[in-house]
């Protein structure tokens, strides 16, 4: 098994450089698995990352807005609520969804790369898109012809009436 340092991409610390943890501040994060293993192709294993997102919320840690578990990755969109830092908030939701996929697979070790991409949101008006943007991944990756026939994704901007068949919470 590889060492943390040798999972890392050459020159994946600049991610970090300006990074900033502003509460209430909205980022979209995007984090994949170590070697772009598609674990979360298996429905089961896709909805314990969905837990995890779910857990952040109640914990008062993040609002989710929008997100989709991709087959090797994950697209979150959240405001920061809480007292933990960006860093820190990702982490928990990581390390909670690691013990919990390894539990169910069986296995032990790392599910997902160190480290994540962020993007602070600085305008309201491109939430929308950068929503649309996410839950469009599917579609994108030519996974599926529709998003509708893709379970692992919600956003609040989902009417009311579809949004009870949908929504994680």
């Amino acid at each position: 098994m590889k060492s943390a340092k040798e999972l890392r991409r050459p020159g994946a610390h600049r991610l970090r450089i300006g990074r900033c943890s502003e509460k209430n501040r909205i980022y979209h994060v995007v984090t994949s698995t170590v070697g772009r293993e598609p674990y979360f192709s298996n429905l089961f294993v896709g909805r314990l990352v969905v837990n995890a997102l779910q857990r952040e919320d109640e914990a008062g840690h993040t609002t989710t807005l929008a997100f989709v578990v991709m087959p090797d990755h994950l697209h979150w969109l959240f405001r920061l609520n809480g007292s933990h830092s960006l860093s820190g908030t990702t982490g928990i939701m990581k390390s909670w969804s690691t013990r919990q996929v390894n539990s169910f697979l069986g296995r032990r070790g790392r599910i997902w790369r160190p480290g994540f991409y962020d993007h602070a949101i600085r305008v309201d008006d491109v939430l929308v898109r950068v929503a649309r943007y996410i839950i469009a991944n599917p579609l994108r990756a030519e996974i599926v012809t529709s998003v509708r026939h893709y379970s692992l994704w919600d956003s609040v901007w989902i009417n009311e009436s579809r949004a009870g068949a949908r929504s994680y919470r």
